[in-house]
C-alpha cells in the first residue's frame, strides 16, 4: 500500500500504525470456515469443518461504500456456531492451508443433516469489529467516514480489510479505540433489545442467566441506569461477589442448595416475569418459570386448578448447554419458552429505533457497554490448537480480542 497521506487524529495508542489512505492492498487474509464431508464405514453420513486463513481480493469501494481496515473483532459465542457448525471441538486436530495454521474437527451424522447448504462453501467468519476506514466511495456519507473509527457488524469480520455500506458503519466518539468500539453490536443492542422487548410486551422485570458474562455485566449496568429490577443467575460464587459489587441486588447461584428458594423470593421481590437464558439445556428454563409460578401463586386472592393467571415468558438466546431442554411442567398454564434473536427484534422495531439504540451504544462504551478480554490474538493465533479450545469453551472471563493485522 502506499505511503498513508495522514494519521487520523483521533486514533489511540492500539492504532498508532494506522492510516488514512487513497490506495489500498489487491489482497487480505480471512479466517473462513468450510465443511466437507467425511463419510466413513465407522460414521456414515460424518462430516468435517475446516478453519483456515484465506487471501481474498480486496474490492475498491463503490460511490455509497467504504474499505476499513479491521483493527479488532471479538469472538462471540454466535460467531462459533457459524465457525465449528457443531463440530466436536474436543476431536479438533491441528493442521496447516498454504503454509498458515489451520483447524479440523469432526461433525457427527445428525449434525451434518443442517449442513447441506454450506457443503464445500468457504463461510468468512466474525459478525462484529471496529477499525479505520482507509477508502472511501464518492458520496457524502461515504466521504464523512473517511478517517474515522467505525465500528460495523456486517459478518466476514475475521478479516484485514472489510469493503461495506457506509450506511451500516457507526462511527464511533472521537478518542474510541478499535478495541473499546470492537464490540459495539452483539452484546451492547442485545442488552437494550431485551430491555426493548420487555417494554413491548408489557413485563417491568428481568431474569438473566449466566448474568457474570460481558453480556450480562452490561445487563446489569443499563438496568440499574434504568431502574429495571433484575434478577442475575449464575453458577459460581466468584461470579455472585462480582456481580454484587457491581451493584447488583439480586443474584442467584444455581450451584445453591437453596437455588429454588432463593431464585423464587428474588422473583417475588421484582415481579419478573421475563426471563433471557443464555444456557438453554437441562432444566434452568423450567426452573425459572417454576419460581415464577410459586411467587405469582403467593400473591393470588383465590386457587385455581389451572395455576396462576400471570403470563410467564422465557426467551432462549443461547445454547451454552446444548443438552435437550426439559420441561417439568410444575408452572400452571400461561406460560411461554422460545426462541430470541437480536436480528428479528431489530427488524421489528424498524430503523429509526435500530439506529437510536446505536447511538446510545456509542455514547456509553466506556461505561454501560464497556467490553474486556482476557487475550489479543492475531488471526494466525486465533487458529492455534490451545486457544480454539479456550475460547470455544465459551466460559465466564474467556473472552477473546482479534487483532487481524498482529503478526
Amino acid at each position: 500500500m502506499k505511503a498513508a497521506l495522514r494519521l487520523a487524529a483521533s486514533l489511540t495508542d492500539d492504532i498508532e500504525e494506522s492510516t488514512v489512505a487513497t490506495d489500498h492492498p489487491t489482497v487480505s487474509l480471512q479466517l473462513c470456515s468450510r465443511v466437507e464431508r467425511a463419510d466413513s464405514a465407522a460414521d456414515p453420513g460424518a462430516g468435517l469443518v475446516h478453519l483456515y486463513l484465506d487471501e481474498v481480493e480486496v474490492p475498491s469501494p463503490g460511490d455509497d461504500e467504504v474499505l476499513v481496515r479491521v483493527e479488532a473483532a471479538p469472538i462471540n459465542p454466535s460467531d462459533l456456531g457459524l465457525a465449528f457448525a457443531g463440530a466436536d471441538i474436543a476431536s479438533a486436530q491441528a493442521g496447516e492451508t498454504a503454509g498458515r495454521p489451520s483447524v479440523s474437527a469432526p461433525i457427527a451424522a445428525p449434525v451434518m443433516r443442517a449442513m447441506a447448504a454450506r457443503l464445500g462453501k468457504a463461510m468468512p467468519v466474525g459478525n462484529e469489529g471496529a477499525g479505520i476506514v482507509v477508502t472511501a466511495g464518492s458520496s457524502e456519507a461515504a466521504q464523512a467516514l473517511l478517517g474515522k473509527v467505525v465500528a460495523l457488524a456486517g459478518g466476514g469480520m475475521y478479516s484485514q480489510y472489510r469493503c461495506v455500506k457506509a450506511s451500516i458503519c457507526l462511527e464511533l466518539p472521537e478518542g474510541t479505540s478499535p478495541a473499546e468500539g470492537a464490540s459495539s453490536f452483539v452484546n451492547p443492542m442485545t442488552a437494550l433489545g431485551m430491555l426493548e422487548t420487555m417494554r413491548m410486551e408489557g413485563h417491568t422485570a428481568l431474569v438473566h442467566t449466566a448474568a457474570a458474562s460481558n453480556l450480562g455485566q452490561m445487563l446489569n449496568r443499563l438496568c440499574i441506569q434504568e431502574g429495571v429490577p433484575l434478577v442475575n443467575v449464575v453458577r459460581k460464587t466468584e461470579q455472585e461477589d462480582m456481580l454484587r459489587d457491581a451493584g447488583a441486588t439480586f443474584v442467584c447461584n444455581s450451584a445453591s442448595p437453596t437455588f429454588m428458594d432463593e431464585l423464587t423470593e428474588a422473583i417475588k421481590a421484582t415481579s419478573a416475569t421475563l426471563a433471557f437464558d443464555a444456557v438453554g439445556g437441562g432444566r434452568l428454563a423450567s426452573q425459572i418459570l417454576t419460581c415464577m409460578e410459586v411467587a405469582a401463586s403467593s400473591k393470588a386472592s383465590s386457587y385455581s386448578r389451572y395455576g396462576s393467571s400471570t403470563p410467564k415468558q422465557v426467551y432462549i438466546y443461547g445454547s451454552l448447554d446444548r443438552s435437550p431442554t426439559e420441561l417439568h411442567r410444575s408452572f400452571g398454564m400461561v406460560w411461554g419458552v422460545g426462541g430470541w434473536l437480536l436480528t428479528p427484534l431489530l427488524a421489528k422495531v424498524g430503523p429509526e429505533v435500530a439506529r437510536q439504540m446505536g447511538q446510545t451504544v456509542a455514547a456509553n462504551l466506556k461505561s454501560i457497554f464497556a467490553s474486556s478480554y482476557t487475550r489479543e490474538v492475531s488471526l494466525a493465533e486465533a487458529l492455534h490448537l490451545d486457544a480454539v479450545r479456550d475460547y470455544a469453551r465459551q466460559s465466564t472471563g474467556a473472552k477473546y480480542l482479534i487483532k487481524p493485522h498482529l503478526s
